[in-house]
């Protein structure tokens, strides 16, 4: 998030208090199978560690500073500190299992929504989670990513705004999906969103919520 260390608690809490519709997170899994929030497979970008978070235990990675003197969180500390509705990105089928076995002990069908970059993740989560929601994200796409969607189980295509076309769009459509651009931090990105009628956005920025409905 822009105003805050990304994927820290203090970021949940601030998407919260500026209303925005659902709050995006990012899962990986740590050496010892803990769901870890971070956006990065490794630590050195967002914390004052170095290497891969899969090489890392939970314990290991609670000792990193991810920023003002933030920890990095677990995924359920966050469900703990926020009511708001989650979208969450998992990077691979280990993650899809882990946060499978979270949904469902948790009862989190309705809360959360779960996304990924990665085809057989989605479809491994809507396997495991029957109703959950889903979410295809791509960033180098074209009208294929429609039927990568609808093959993977995903109600929703999550597309860099920066490629998008009035033609993908029309597609999705026609096949019944939602389509949410990322990532929307400028005033050009929001005409776009408007123009092309999407049915959201996501942002680093909060305050952006004045003007539209979006994630962060």
């Amino acid at each position: 998030m822009g105003i805050e260390p990304e994927n820290t608690l203090r970021s949940f809490v601030a998407a919260q208090q500026a209303g925005l519709d659902l709050i995006e997170l990012d899962l990986h899994l740590s050496k010892d199978g803990a769901l870890v929030v971070m956006h990065d497979a490794e630590v050195d970008r967002t914390t004052d560690g170095t290497g891969p978070i899969a090489e890392k235990t939970l314990e290991e990675l609670r000792t990193l500073d991810a920023g003002r003197g933030e920890r990095v969180p677990v995924f359920e500390e966050v469900l703990e500190a926020v009511q708001a509705p989650l979208q969450a990105e998992i990077k691979d089928v280990a993650a899809a299992r882990a946060l499978a076995e979270v949904m469902q002990r948790r009862d989190l069908v309705s809360r959360v929504e779960v996304s990924s970059f990665h085809d057989e993740a989605v479809a491994e989560i809507a396997r495991l989670v029957p109703g959950v929601r889903t979410a295809l994200i791509a960033s180098r796409y074209g009208t294929d990513v429609v039927e990568r969607a609808r093959e993977a189980g995903a109600a929703t295509v999550c597309l860099n705004i920066r490629r998008l076309t009035l033609e993908v769009v029309e597609h999705a459509r026609k096949a019944d999906l939602r389509v949410i651009g990322w990532v929307v931090n400028t005033q050009d990105h929001l005409r776009l969103v408007r123009a092309l009628q999407l049915d959201g956005a996501t942002t680093d920025y909060p305050e952006i919520k004045r003007t539209a409905r979006f994630t962060a």
